[in-house]
């Protein structure tokens, strides 16, 4: 039996038809043999499914013999985390985060919480699956609740990022989107409080529901952003943070409820970091590079492009010993939370660096102007080869350099583009930004290009 639901980076499919709670048992012994795993956490998002394919993937687990270390209703980053923190052998988060109603996954690492690829286990996971000759269940297995303590570990260590001292009495609105996000959130503000941190926070969406009543949490989505900035501007809120479903992207609207795009936040967080380690490696992903390589040149930091997704950044981040690695999709990696992304802990440090530094919307207003950015689009070409290679034979010839990091980017002087195609979806994306000068015309010929 092939299975389908193995992905690039992790296991995401169509319910009843890619996945469902025998793939995810299959899945799950195979995930304990291809590792060698004896203890392994294993958390879940809020979807309605998620409770039942994890309850299989704990059963399967436990008939290799494996001690389940339960977070329950969690986050990915707090699996991350609780990987490392309490010696696993492996970790797995049921989760679809922003995919539709109809899908849902797995997200998985390895001891250390290193991520798991197709040179690292996932190719092997996949063989064991599909072969399905476990054998009988091996003795030894056991599940234990460590939710709370998991937890209460995970927010501390968000709070190390942040001097509570530092932050101003700011109104903050967060948007949970009804995800896994609220009681961890809670959790984490319940901590900030105890501190003596002067924040306010305005909850909406706030409460897990896998109905998602109010549509999938997915604010990289335009057509998603409006109720959080509208919520920012009749609460008179100095920010906003929005998460999607299993929060471990974050998202930023300043006090005027516009949306932040993630390369300036990329920016910024790097800057912060560089002032409390200065010469500091910085990693980034190569579909918009010019904003955060001035940030980090200027502060005194080494910027070391990656190619873009979770396992070549965390790679990147492990092999350069960086501090900090962004992704302009709103992902953002820390080394001293296990070399992982986190989306709870932008939160903190925002509020710090607004508490510092002033309005969102003026710290990021200098760098838009300097490096004007297009934001993401998507194409639906019928040939994507063809019109990734029809683009490039019109512009490589101009080009002041060309790097196929990921996809082709192509340095055209005062303005450079990124076009790949999705490791995860059967689209083509376009980036571009400039040096200060207006995109209009480049923008609009080579989106007539991609349009079939």
């Amino acid at each position: 039996m092939s299975l389908t639901c193995f992905k690039a980076y992790d296991i995401r499919g169509k319910l009843g038809i890619d996945l469902d709670e025998e793939i995810a048992f299959r899945i799950g012994r195979g995930f304990a043999r291809a590792l060698g795993a004896k203890k392994v956490v294993l958390g879940r998002d809020i979807r309605a499914s998620s409770e039942a394919l994890a309850a299989s993937v704990a059963k399967a687990l436990v008939a290799e013999g494996c001690e389940v270390l339960d977070l329950g209703l969690s986050g990915t980053e707090e699996m991350y985390f609780a990987t490392t923190q309490f010696g696993a052998d492996g970790g797995i988060c049921v989760t679809a985060s922003h995919n539709p109603m109809d899908y849902n996954g797995m997200k998985m690492v390895r001891a250390g919480s290193a991520p798991l690829d197709a040179a690292t286990g996932l190719s092997s996971i996949k063989a064991l699956a599909e072969a399905d000759e476990f054998g009988p269940a091996l003795p030894g297995g056991s599940v234990t609740d460590i939710a709370q303590v998991a937890r209460a570990a995970y927010v501390e260590q968000v709070l190390s990022f942040v001097d509570v001292s530092a932050l101003k009495p700011l109104k903050i609105v967060v948007n949970a989107g009804n995800g896994a996000a609220g009681p961890t959130f809670d959790a984490i503000a319940e901590a900030l409080a105890a501190k003596g941190s002067p924040l306010t926070f305005i909850r909406m969406h706030h409460t897990p529901d896998g109905s998602f009543p109010n549509g999938i949490p997915n604010p990289l989505l335009v057509e998603n952003r409006p109720v959080t900035a509208d919520k920012v501007l009749a609460e008179g809120a100095d920010m906003a943070v929005a998460w999607d479903g299993d929060f471990d992207r974050c998202f930023f609207f300043d006090h005027t409820g516009g949306f932040v795009d993630g390369e300036y936040i990329v920016g910024l967080l790097a800057e912060v970091f560089l002032t409390k380690e200065p010469g500091a490696k910085i990693i980034h992903d190569p579909r918009v590079i010019w904003n955060t390589q001035d940030v980090v040149c200027k502060a005194g930091g080494t910027a070391v492009q990656s190619r873009t997704g979770h396992a070549f950044i965390k790679q990147s981040m492990r092999d350069e010993n960086a501090v900090y690695g962004g992704e302009m999709s709103a992902h953002h990696y820390f080394r001293d939370f296990v070399f992982c992304d986190s989306g709870m802990i932008p939160m903190v440090l925002m509020a710090e660096l607004v508490s510092r530094k002033g309005a969102l919307a003026d710290l990021v207003a200098q760098r838009r102007a300097a490096f004007p950015s297009s934001g993401e689009i998507n194409f639906h070409p019928t040939d994507p080869k063809a019109t990734i290679a029809a683009v490039r034979a019109r512009y490589e010839p101009d080009a002041r350099g060309v790097d196929e990091t990921d996809g082709i980017s192509l340095d055209m002087g005062d303005w450079r583009f990124n076009l790949r195609s999705s490791n995860t979806e059967p689209v083509v994306r376009l980036n571009m930004e400039s040096r200060g000068v207006p995109l209009d015309a480049s923008l609009a010929a080579i989106t007539a290009m991609l349009q079939d």
